[in-house]
């Protein structure tokens, strides 16, 4: 039959789901403690030995032979280590039992709060190493209780905090729920480790693309970009590494039922698949859909878009309250500026115009300074035709026309 001693260590170890190593481990400093608090002195080095069957403890003293004694409580003289140890020679360590014929109620007051103490030492560091190698992934966790706008949330046996800079704020949280959170760090404070929950982070929406879709899984399709409005609208670039495979395709399903799924576990946030592109017009183009967009200009250096599209496509293009583009923006990586013309033949390149040996260039059709036509071929505009049906408004978008130039330009056609 066990002993009550090892039937407790075996209970505690059970309870507070430790290693057995690290209770005991913790009983031994608690023991060390509490003998130095009441017996010794807090520069001895002491060891503590368990007899788990029995149950008795030994307390040694280590202390080491020297030829001369500085320090008492940590030096002992050759003469006296000779007692001990009949080989002790200078340099060697003595172990001395200094066991109290009875520790008293102070000193077991001591170990047992000492122990209180390195078990939840222990607790805590087990916390942060499990879910530290957790850091960006997905838990399905329970609503367990709602108060002061925090939402309780219980996962893989413990419980933590959804606070409200991580909650969508059109979701509304009941106890019961089941909902999917996104583990976005893990550190440790001076109250313990405190885990970074969320549902509104963008990867969230990565991670269920993810689970739920098998070629991205498979890295047969690949996710490039991630925009996201928590609860409203996400917009995300896919591209697929085979040529058989169509990236869009895959992530919608059949009749819709993946994206469904995915748009049903964030709450009915409506979500744009597009086909990711290294061309970037081609890129803006798709991410600013369903508007369709006339002319695409860059201005790399300054990391920004001019979207050029007909006055009824600007609705569409700018989305309400401004998502799409904003979330095209943020897809792409670029900021981008809707740029509103009359016609669309007003815009188009010289690529895109028919019959071009017909057409005359402004530097021969134009009695205007070599300056202003830098300025317009530098906007793709190389054509007399193509400045017809322009307005001074878009004039006054070509990066470096005055307003006088725009008026003269106008003039002119």
């Amino acid at each position: 039959m066990q002993s009550k001693f090892v039937a407790a260590v075996n209970q505690l170890c059970a309870e507070k789901n430790l290693p057995r190593e690290i209770v005991l481990d913790a009983i031994k400093d608690a023991l060390v403690a509490a003998y130095k608090k009441d017996y010794g002195q807090k520069e001895q080095e002491i060891e503590v030995l368990l007899d788990e069957g029995n149950e008795n403890i030994t307390v040694l003293k280590i202390l080491e032979v020297a030829s001369k004694i500085e320090d008492e409580n940590i030096q002992i003289s050759k003469k006296d280590a000779l007692k001990y140890k009949k080989t002790a020679k200078v340099g060697d360590k003595i172990k001395i039992d200094v066991t109290p014929g009875e520790y008293g109620r102070i000193a077991a007051q001591t170990a047992k709060q000492v122990i209180i103490q390195k078990l939840q030492e222990a607790e805590k560091n087990m916390v942060f190493d499990k879910f530290k190698q957790k850091e960006g992934e997905i838990f399905s966790a329970l609503v367990s209780r709602v108060e002061r706008g925090q939402v309780f949330l219980d996962f893989d046996k413990i419980t933590a905090i959804l606070p409200p800079r991580g909650q969508v704020k059109s979701e509304r949280y009941y106890p019961g729920q089941r909902i999917k959170i996104y583990l976005d760090k893990v550190v440790m404070s001076h109250l313990g480790p405190e885990l970074y929950i969320s549902r509104t982070h963008p990867e969230l929406v990565e991670k269920l693309f993810e689970m739920e879709i098998p070629e991205i899984k498979a890295d047969v399709v690949k996710i490039k970009a991630v925009a996201r409005e928590p609860g409203v609208r996400s917009k995300i670039a896919v591209e697929s590494t085979q040529e058989d495979v169509d990236p869009v395709g895959a992530c919608v399903g059949q009749k819709g039922m993946r994206i469904q799924s995915i748009m049903d576990e964030l709450g009915g946030e409506h979500i744009d698949i597009i086909e990711w592109s290294e061309e970037i017009e081609k890129l803006v183009t798709q991410a600013l859909s369903p508007a369709k967009i006339s002319k695409i200009e860059v201005i790399e250096d300054e990391k920004r878009i001019k979207a050029h599209i007909l006055e009824s496509e600007r609705a569409l293009a700018i989305g309400r309250g401004g998502q799409n583009v904003r979330l095209a923006g943020i897809l792409c990586g670029y900021e981008i500026d809707i740029v509103t013309v009359e016609h669309v033949d007003a815009i188009k390149p010289k690529k895109d115009l028919e019959k071009k040996d017909q057409l005359t260039p402004i530097k021969e059709g134009l009695k205007i300074d070599q300056e202003i036509i830098e300025k317009l071929e530098g906007a793709g505009i190389e054509f007399v035709e193509q400045l017809s049906g322009l307005n001074k408004n878009y004039l006054l978008e070509i990066e470096g026309i005055t307003e006088e130039e725009a008026d003269k330009i106008l003039d002119i056609i």
